[in-house]
């Protein structure tokens, strides 16, 4: 089979293997970038010549006929239209050179790719053979950083990336995803998330009684501490509902969020990670406790005095400048933070800001 050279002369396949020895990425050279495209009604290799719009010049080189055409411009057709096969657009589109095809992939808004977990080659061979080209291929195309998610049923492609230079980005139970950087110069693409975030409910009902646990697992240093209900929120979850959420898993307690308080910000901590912990004031509407056996210990209403003298409390600046806190909102001496959903122009999405409003009806409420 050959290739049909419009208005100029025939390339073999044996030339073309010479090509290959002679560039890693075959027809990706500097100077055969621009000179090559299938025509577009061609659907497949075996048995068929295949156009390609280029002429020769006397010392052998292949150029584009538009010569005049700018880098830029050449660039941007050699990547909308060599070896096109099947989409347009670049969507679901494949390159050939020999027995390599690119990777299906997509452009992200960096100047980055995104490779189609969904599309990967079945053979690990293949998935080696593709990664190599498809990286040579995108780093003529001056493409930035390359993101790669392997879904866990093909977690033997892993030590393949790796080798070709891929990193551990982050991991989910279903996948893991790794990146490559491919400009000289340092690494542009984001970290993985650097915080995790808790939160905490001071519940307290209109006897003055704050609801408190005792959790099951704890450090020997809090046994027998009486604290409020904490944990971590859910991903796309937001921190008042998370609050919510977990003092009535804990405690089973229905309450409703009045504001954020306090939040606390440290850093190393679980997997060296920082770490966000808000405290939220709730009302509870309802008072029957019912245990959560799995995680606490013992649960129940104790009153608010009798919680702030515990030794740990006392103790303890941090736990005890909180309950001060939660006293001094008590007292409407003090303003939290409540939740306010609004739309920004800048992504489109509805969020929650949190900030505190001062009106006539509470007018003793003061910043302190």
């Amino acid at each position: 089979m050959e290739l049909k050279l419009l208005g100029s002369k025939s390339v073999s396949l044996s030339e073309i293997a010479l090509l290959e020895k002679t560039y890693s990425c075959p027809f990706l050279s500097p100077r055969h970038v621009a000179a090559v495209r299938f025509s577009p009604e061609f659907g497949s290799c075996r048995g068929m010549s295949l156009k390609v719009s280029c002429s020769s010049t006397s010392n052998g080189t292949y150029l584009s006929k538009k010569a005049n055409k700018s880098a830029n411009e050449e660039k941007i057709a050699a990547e909308n239209h060599l070896y096109r096969i099947n989409g347009a657009n670049g969507a679901n589109s494949s390159l050939f050179s020999g027995n390599k095809r690119l990777l299906d992939a997509f452009d992200d808004e960096y100047g980055g790719v995104v490779v189609d977990s969904t599309r990967l080659p079945k053979n690990s061979d293949d998935f080696a053979s593709s990664l190599h080209f498809s990286l040579s291929h995108w780093k003529i195309m001056g493409k930035k950083g390359i993101w790669l998610k392997l879904p866990l049923e093909r977690s033997e492609l892993v030590p393949i990336a790796v080798k070709e230079g891929f990193q551990y980005h982050h991991a989910e139970p279903g996948y893991v995803m790794l990146t490559y950087w491919l400009p000289e110069g340092p690494c542009m693409l984001p970290t993985n998330a650097t915080h995790q975030v808790g939160v905490g409910g001071f519940v307290i009902n209109d006897k003055n009684e704050v609801l408190v646990v005792q959790e099951k697992f704890c450090a020997p240093s809090f046994v027998g501490l009486w604290k409020i209900p904490t944990g971590f929120i859910h991903e796309s979850e937001e921190i008042y509902s998370g609050a919510v959420r977990e003092v009535k898993e804990e405690t089973g307690i229905d309450s409703e969020f009045i504001e954020v308080v306090a939040f606390r910000h440290a850093h190393n901590l679980a997997f060296d990670k920082s770490d966000l912990f808000f405290v939220c004031m709730l009302k509870p509407l309802s008072t029957q406790i019912i245990l959560d056996d799995h995680e606490i210990q013992a649960a129940k209403w104790m009153p608010l005095i009798e919680f702030v003298e515990q030794p740990l409390i006392q103790g303890d600046s941090m736990f005890k400048k909180i309950i001060d806190i939660c006293i001094a909102r008590l007292g409407k001496s003090y303003c939290g933070l409540s939740a306010h959903k609004l739309v920004s122009k800048f992504d489109g999405r509805l969020s929650c800001l949190y900030y505190n409003v001062i009106d006539i009806e509470n007018i003793n409420c003061r910043a302190s």
